[in-house]
């Protein structure tokens, strides 16, 4: 065979490849209104950069009638390209070929695009869209799952993995997403249970759809399992690329900085806080008054709203911000809240990125359902994951630090480098109507007024503690700022923990409340 020959050969194994699943299997991935597995690579990468690999890879499974079936690809298609300019790996399973299932042959695909990314110390970004395990295949099929699992716990803490749920991704497929370090997913499209519908129908006799069972407003809102909520394909690409612009490549590196920018001159921050107490306020707005450009993006904004977590930047650099959002609940930590920030402060821990926290609350959630659903466990997160990490801290204190929550959120005593506290700041072990009734019980008891002299004792325990001097005059507080000098200390607070160097005991690892 000629040489032009041998190359129009190749093409043409390669186009037949590219097909997919055919004709009727790609026109039914489209009318479901998804992108086909190439389409999708090609949409999230830098225009004409995604290199593919293994493109004619077989599966060898003889049984059930599998013997010399054709599945191109055997169904996931892998590479590397690059991200606004940053080289990233990427597998996307393909859904029009045998369902996107998982055989042995597909799982070392993904797991070969794993090794590479660890070893080459880049960001990983898998597209799930399968039907699970392929049955024909048995254990096969369940060992390349387990493959890809110990990966995913491998790159953990060293390079960001990414997910995108594009379709079903049920039993033990789902757990591959939820080890790595954020899941994408779009309304309508994506799916992500461990038992579908049909099997609860039949085992529990319960009619559920697969959106209301697991699609992705579930995950978004209910369950926390997804991190960003997208209502298109687009939108999600555009949200990953936007994410790889914020983070760094591995743990090694920092996030790569960028020309500096001051907020927007709208966020004024001397106007976002109430002056009374118990009235509520955006947090976030704050966020963008001291970020860069007013830039914020925010991290599993449905799941637990009375905390914000997300990404900024300040003076060109990535920082991590993590807030009581005072228009949910008070701003109060409970169970859920507190596994959002406590994994939050993890991965910015992990991956060199500083964290900026912002307290205002009335301290942990109280009652019968949160003691019973585990708070004091759940809770226990925060303080681990503030006491373990080593980056740079920077706490500032806008209003309420009541209890545990003053504690919890980011204090001294975990080991911020910087406390800061607004003239606003109230620190106490609680607020001053609760403290004034344990404490002067018996002189509100035998007054003449009991309710004016509960007034007064009440005043007087906000004259003694509803500001930030005590704490100050301890040395917990590093300083009293006013607000529109908040961004003047974020900046050189930041500069100066740039060379932060702090060790911890030598130990396998640690015991987390998980």
């Amino acid at each position: 065979m000629s040489e032009d020959k041998k190359v129009l050969d190749l093409k043409q194994r390669m186009e037949k490849i590219y097909g997919g699943g055919g004709a009727k299997a790609v026109e039914k991935q489209k009318a479901m209104g998804k992108l086909t597995a190439r389409e999708r690579i090609i949409a999230l990468l830098d225009k004409d950069t995604f290199q593919e690999y293994d493109i004619f890879v077989k599966h060898d499974n003889t049984d059930f009638g599998m013997q010399g079936k054709e599945l191109p690809g055997d169904g996931v298609i892998i590479g590397t390209g690059f991200i606004l300019g940053n080289p990233v790996a990427v597998y996307a399973q393909d859904f029009t070929v045998a369902g996107g299932s998982l055989g042995f042959a597909h799982a070392r695909k993904i797991t070969k695009m794993m090794d590479y990314a660890l070893n080459m110390r880049i960001p990983i970004i898998g597209i799930n869209d399968s039907g699970g395990a392929r049955i024909q295949e048995g254990v096969n099929a369940l060992a390349g799952y387990g493959e890809i699992f110990f990966r995913n716990t491998l790159s953990s803490g060293v390079i960001p993995q990414i997910s995108v749920i594009l379709g079903p991704c049920a039993g033990g497929a789902v757990y591959s997403p939820a080890l790595t370090d954020f899941v994408f997913v779009v309304d309508k499209i994506s799916k992500m249970f461990i038992t579908g519908p049909e099997v609860i129908k039949t085992v529990l006799g319960e009619d559920i759809s697969a959106e209301d069972l697991g699609g992705a407003r579930v995950h978004a809102e209910i369950s926390g399992n997804a991190h960003f909520f997208a209502e298109s394909e687009d939108e999600c690409f555009a949200q990953i690329r936007r994410l790889i612009s914020m983070i760094p490549a591995n743990n090694k590196n920092k996030a790569e900085k960028v020309v500096p920018s001051k907020p927007l001159k709208k966020y004024d921050i001397t106007k976002i806080v109430p002056a009374d107490p118990s009235e509520p306020y955006d947090v976030r707005d704050v966020i963008r008054a001291i970020v860069d450009d007013s830039d914020f993006m925010e991290v599993m904004e449905m799941f637990a709203a009375n905390a914000v977590i997300g990404f900024g930047r300040v003076n060109g650099e990535t920082v991590g911000f993590v807030a009581n959002q005072p228009l949910v609940f008070a701003g109060v930590l409970d169970c859920d809240s507190s596994d959002k920030i406590a994994r939050f402060i993890r991965f910015c821990d992990s991956f060199n990125i500083p964290i900026i926290t912002l307290e205002d609350l009335p301290g942990y959630l109280p009652g019968i359902d949160q003691e019973h659903a585990g708070v004091i466990r759940h809770g226990a997160k925060i303080l681990y994951a503030y006491s373990e990490s080593t980056v740079a801290k920077i706490t500032i204190i806008l209003r309420k630090a009541y209890g545990g929550g003053y504690i919890a959120m980011g204090s001294r005593h975990l080991r911020s480098d910087f406390v800061f506290a607004w003239p606003s700041a109230e620190i106490a072990v609680m607020g001053a109507e609760g403290a004034a009734n344990i404490i002067f019980r018996k002189e509100i008891m035998e007054a003449e007024d009991p309710a004016k002299m509960r007034e007064l004792k009440i005043q007087e325990y906000k004259d003694k503690f509803a500001n930030p001097y005590v704490a100050a005059s301890k040395g917990y507080i590093d300083a009293v700022i006013a607000p529109e000098d908040t961004r003047k200390f974020v900046e050189q607070a930041l500069s100066v923990a740039s060379t932060k160097d702090v060790g911890r005991p030598k130990k396998k690892h640690g015991l987390p409340p998980f």
